[in-house]
C-alpha cells in the first residue's frame, strides 16, 4: 500500500475561531487511539496541539501510514460527505489536544461563517494537491528521494513558522510505511544522510535544508 505524506500546516491554530461552536476538547496521551478504522464517522476533528498519525489496515492485515498531522490540521472530514465509517485509525503521536465537532455543528459553522469556510476549503484543496504529489512521488522517485521528501515535509520545510526543522517523534518503522519501503532501507539512508550532514541527531532529529539536494537530484 502507498503512503501520502504529512500535510502542510495551513495556519497557526489560534487563527481558528471556534466562538459559538459546540465542541469537545479532549486530551490524549502518547499512542492513545482517537478513533479506529470502522468506527462511526460522526464528527470532524482538529489538532489543537500535538501530532496525529492516520493509518489503514488492508483485508490482508497489512498496515500503512497515510498521514502525519500536526497542529492546525483537520481530520475525519469524510463525515461531511456522508461517509458512514472511519476509513482510517487516528493515533496520538505525542500528548495531544484534539477538538471534536459533531457533523451537524460543523455544517452549520461552514454555512454561517465565510472566513471559517474559506480556511476549511483551503485545507481540502491543500490535501488534494498533496495526494497528487504523493502519487507522482511514489510512481517515479526512488525510495531514497521519497524518504528525503517525507523528512522535509515532516519538518515543514519552506514554512516561515516552522521551528528549527525538528521532526515530531516518528519511528523508522513509521517512516518505512510512509515511504513504501523496508525499515532496513530507511536505516541505511538515514545513516547516509547523517554522514553527509543532511540530518542531525541531538536529542531529536533535525532536518537541514541541504537535504533538499537529494530531492532535486536527477
Amino acid at each position: 500500500m502507498s503512503k501520502p505524506k504529512s500535510a502542510t500546516a495551513l495556519a497557526p491554530a489560534d487563527l481558528v475561531d471556534w466562538t459559538g461552536v459546540p465542541l469537545q476538547r479532549v486530551e490524549y496521551e502518547l499512542e492513545a487511539a482517537i478513533f479506529a478504522q470502522g468506527d462511526p464517522a460522526t464528527s470532524v476533528m482538529y489538532v489543537e496541539s500535538g501530532a496525529v498519525r492516520l493509518s489503514v489496515v488492508s483485508h490482508a492485515g497489512k498496515e500503512a501510514v497515510i498521514a502525519v498531522l500536526d497542529k492546525g490540521h483537520f481530520f475525519g472530514e469524510g463525515c461531511l460527505a456522508s461517509q458512514p465509517r472511519r476509513m482510517a485509525t487516528a493515533t496520538a503521536m505525542s500528548p495531544s489536544t484534539i477538538i471534536s465537532v459533531e457533523r451537524a455543528d460543523m455544517v452549520r459553522q461552514l454555512h454561517s461563517q465565510p472566513g471559517f469556510a474559506d480556511r476549511f476549503l483551503t485545507h481540502m484543496l491543500t490535501r488534494n494537491i498533496r495526494i497528487e504529489e504523493d502519487l507522482i512521488d511514489q510512481l517515479f522517485n526512488s525510495s531514497e528521494k521519497r524518504l528525503a521528501r517525507t523528512l522535509l515535509l515532516l519538518a515543514r520545510y519552506g514554512e516561515p513558522e516552522a521551528s528549527h526543522r525538528t521532526l515530531p517523534k516518528v519511528s523508522q518503522e513509521t517512516l518505512a510505511e510512509m515511504v513504501g519501503t523496508t525499515r532496513s532501507r530507511v536505516n541505511f539512508f538515514m545513516n547516509k544522510f547523517r554522514k553527509l550532514g543532511f540530518i542531525e541527531y541531538n536529542g531529536g532529529l533535525k532536518i537541514n535544508n541541504s537535504l533538499l539536494s537529494v530531492v532535486l537530484r536527477d
